[in-house]
């Protein structure tokens, strides 16, 4: 089993022309990933690495049987794209676009809670699960398959934790980067309670960063609910200043809130085993 994808998942490219979606195409394809279509509005009627592009959402689901959707088009594009997706009940949505504005995710994201929608970013790498399919841009040959979940904020940390997991023959059930902008349609307790009733999934490691209150949430979920497999937590930004922004949109300690220590002492409340770097993690994962 893996959450969310699988090899029965069939992906839609909302934005399959521009250049990143036809490259992101191919590479899913190369991948064995099941693309049945893309839309790109004006160019129905094209094709891209032999994938039948769509003028609207609700046009591919007719024609090309898709559950899950990757959007791939500029910041001021992305509500559009998302919108048309729900409204067309995609079981799922990957927003890959870094940059959507702040309001823009709070829509979609009522939006796809009132249509029992599942979204993913904006701001990811995607999710994958190794060996069975992918919805996102992560380079599938430095995953492989095991019994590893993981979920991180960051696409780069995503990458290097299981890049080395799989260099020591340790693989992932399921890889889901959640993305880094301080809203998110899926956060850490979200994807928590997915992996929780995942038989693949022996143990879930969290990467997480500075800003907002995400792992905060998870550790308090775990205190309360228990949890019946391992966790490992990692939290970048140890040594990040206050008030400036660390690279993602919500990698931000204002106000004394949200430190990478701060989040590390409620996982140890919690239970959880805390890792203080990537070489850990494995230690950890290994023990």
């Amino acid at each position: 089993m893996a959450i969310l994808v699988d090899k029965n998942t069939r992906v839609l490219v909302q934005g399959a022309t521009g250049r990143q979606g036809a490259y992101h195409t191919l590479k899913m394809l190369e991948y064995d990933v099941a693309v049945a279509g893309g839309v790109s509005p004006g160019k129905g009627g094209q094709q891209v690495h032999g994938v039948p592009i769509f003028d609207t959402v609700a046009q591919a689901k007719k024609n090309a049987d898709v559950n899950a959707a990757m959007i791939l088009v500029p910041p001021a594009g992305v509500l559009t794209a998302a919108m048309e997706a729900i409204e067309n009940r995609i079981e799922l949505i990957v927003v890959v676009t870094e940059f959507v504005p702040f309001h823009d995710t709070l829509k979609i994201r009522a939006a796809a809670a009132a249509q029992n929608v599942r979204v993913i970013g904006p701001n990811t790498v995607g999710i994958i699960s190794p060996g069975k399919s992918k919805v996102g841009i992560m380079p599938g040959f430095i995953y492989s398959q095991g019994n590893v979940g993981m979920i991180s904020r960051s696409g780069t940390l995503t990458h290097e934790i299981a890049s080395n997991l799989t260099y020591r023959k340790m693989g992932q059930s399921t890889c889901i980067c959640i993305g880094g902008d301080a809203v998110k349609g899926t956060d850490f307790v979200d994807a928590l309670k997915l992996f929780r009733s995942d038989p693949e999934t022996e143990t879930v490691v969290m990467a997480g960063e500075i800003g907002g209150a995400g792992e905060e949430m998870a550790a308090e979920y775990i205190r309360k609910e228990g949890y019946p497999k391992r966790v490992i937590a990692f939290v970048a930004g140890a040594t990040a200043p206050p008030e400036k922004r660390m690279g993602h949109a919500g990698a931000i300690i204002s106000g004394g809130f949200g430190s990478a220590q701060s989040k590390l002492s409620l996982f140890e409340r919690a239970g959880v085993m805390v890792a203080r770097g990537l070489d850990e993690i494995l230690e950890k994962i290994m023990e």
